[in-house]
This record gives C-alpha cells, structure tokens and sequence, in this order.
C-alpha cells in the first residue's frame, strides 16, 4: 500500500447483509473503498397466528427441554406470549424445563427475563451447543427448539439420536429469500472480477449465495474464487462456520463479533 492511501483504496467490496447499511458503507467509504450492497437475505418476516397456536401447544406440552438459539428470536416468543395474555404461563413452562442455549445475544436477553441456561454452546455456533449436550442423554423426553429463520435438521437428528421422544422446532421467523436480479448480478460481478471482497453477516445469506451457484453450475468457480480472488468477511464464527462447510479455507473475521469489528479486521488484512 502506497503512503498516505488508505487501507481499501480501489477496493471494491459488496455487502451481503440486510441491515445497517448506511453504517456498514460509511466505515468502508472511510477506509478508502466503494462499498455497493448485494443483499443475500430477503426480508424476514414474523409469523404471527403461527406463533399463537405453537405458543399455546408448549404451555400445554410442557416439555422437558427448551432450546433457544438466537436472541432475536427468543425475545419474539417472549413478546408474543406477552401480546397473546398467556406471558405468565410461557415463562412458568419455560421455567420449569431444562434450558439450553446458543449464543451470546440470547443469554444476554434471557438474563432479562431473570433465566438462566443449564447448559451453553462453548463458541457461539450450534456445533458447540451439540458439545456442551453430548453428555445428557434425553431419553424419552419432549424437546423444543427455537430456531431463526431456517430449520436445523442437524440438531434435530443429534437429539433424536440420543433418545428424545419428540423435537419440535418452532421458527417464530422465517428468511425469504433474496432477488433472483440480486444473484444474477453478483453472479455477475465475481465471475468478471469486478470485486475484491464480500462481507457476511449472517450464515443464511452464504447459503443461499451457494445454492445459486449450484442451480447455475458455477459451484466450484466460486468457491476458488473465494479461496482466491474475492476475499470472504465474516462478522462471527456461526457465519464463518457456514463458509468452512462451503468449502471457502480464505476467511477474514473479527474477534469481536460485531459488523464495525468486522470492517476494521478486513481493512487491516488489505493493509497487510
């Protein structure tokens, strides 16, 4: 790098997210480089009469287990229940299961409804909540899980495996997904080498950025791309975690998990 140029100058760098645009393209602006946005994740939306009728099945279920896996998502059958009247008999059915939990956002907002986790992932991904649990044995005992916008039929199995009797999932979110001309055009853009980076913020937009690849036979192009031409960001080990199993071994992530920490670590890496 020159002197007196910044960290991303002439750096073109896409991001992938949905939210907090503005900000995220302003501290990439800062640092030097043009910042265009290929959001991979549709709108989210919240399903609301869904929620009433699973909300009502668990107080009436009481099961054994509870597993909470996002906070957003937790806090959103809180709300619900709140909203429905029934808030009280949610949070006695929840208190008296065994609670479970991945990520740091979620024992953050369970810590607000005075909930503590009997047992918690050790690294913030779903893999290091099947570690914590790898010990219990759930014979014969009801499950629920929330999920956030996608289903997690890896865990499901991982429990069923060690004996639950049932594993209901409830996904009080659901990810739509992101614009067929929004594919096409970064489809576009990586295969031309217009740009140098892409910043994901969540492990659903490397997905569906993968499943597009497939559909269009252009899989193991990106993938070396990314291994190569187009540096990965990750905000945090669940997305980098998506980005392994892709296949993509070149990751820049910060340790901080937060979407500034993020910028900050890729700006050092185009530094160095």
């Amino acid at each position: 790098m020159s002197k007196g140029s910044k960290p991303l100058s002439g750096k073109t760098i896409v991001i992938a997210g949905s939210r907090k645009l503005d900000e995220m393209s302003a501290l990439i602006e800062k640092q030097g480089g043009t910042a265009i946005v290929r959001s991979l994740q549709g709108v989210t939306t919240f399903k609301e009469q869904e929620m009433e009728q699973e909300l009502r099945l668990f107080i009436a279920n009481r099961p054994e287990w509870v597993i909470f896996t996002t906070g957003i998502g937790a806090k959103a059958l809180f709300d619900a229940a709140d909203r429905l009247g029934i808030k009280d008999q949610f949070v006695e059915t929840v208190q008296q299961s065994k609670i479970a939990i991945r990520g740091y956002k979620t024992y953050n907002f369970l810590k607000t409804q005075e909930l503590a986790p009997d047992i918690r992932d050790s690294d913030g991904t779903m893999k290091g909540l099947e570690d914590q649990l790898e010990s219990t044995t759930f014979t014969k005992e009801q499950i629920w899980i929330q999920l956030h916008g996608e289903p997690a039929p890896d865990l499901v199995q991982f429990l069923e495996a060690k004996g639950a009797s049932s594993v209901h999932t409830l996904l009080p979110y659901l990810n739509i997904a992101p614009e067929a001309d929004t594919l096409k055009q970064l489809r576009q853009e990586i295969q031309q080498g217009e740009i140098d980076a892409i910043c994901f913020t969540t492990a659903v937009q490397v997905r569906y950025l993968f499943k597009d690849a497939r559909e269009h036979g252009y899989e193991e192009e990106l993938r070396s791309a990314l291994n190569q031409g187009v540096l990965a960001v990750s905000v945090g080990k669940v997305t980098s975690e998506a980005l392994t199993q892709a296949g993509v071994t070149r990751i820049v992530a910060p340790e901080n998990e937060r979407m500034g920490a993020m910028i900050v670590e890729m700006a050092k890496y185009f530094e160095q």
